[in-house]
């Protein structure tokens, strides 16, 4: 799969707003067929930056989504809302969903 993790800055007078911002890109997103998950996150150390944890299936399903309509809608609809350019991780691992975190086991579960 793709597994991309990515920082965005928001604009402190839109922070608060930001996941109804975002909710159509997410939305569209979250239905695209090789989309595995498309979840935000807020900081908890600097309440204008989320975090987008993101994967899809494969690289044929990773370049559908950056070719999507709604892609090059949010690329046009985001930016205003942004104090500076969202930083990006992006990594092609073998495998499918989560993995548990073994070290931290929950007995019985």
């Amino acid at each position: 799969m793709i597994f991309i993790t990515a920082k965005f800055l928001v604009k402190p007078e839109h922070a608060d707003r930001w996941p109804q911002i975002a909710a159509p890109f997410t939305e569209a997103t979250r239905a695209e067929p090789g989309c595995l998950w498309f979840d935000w996150s807020r900081s908890l150390d600097n309440p204008d930056e989320y975090v987008l944890v993101e994967a899809f299936r494969d690289g044929e399903a990773g370049g559908a989504h950056v070719g999507s309509a709604h892609f090059k809608q949010a690329q046009q609809d985001l930016p205003p809302h942004l104090a500076a350019t969202p930083k990006i991780v992006s990594q092609t691992v073998e495998q499918d969903d989560w993995s548990e975190l073994g070290e931290m086991a929950v007995p019985g579960r």
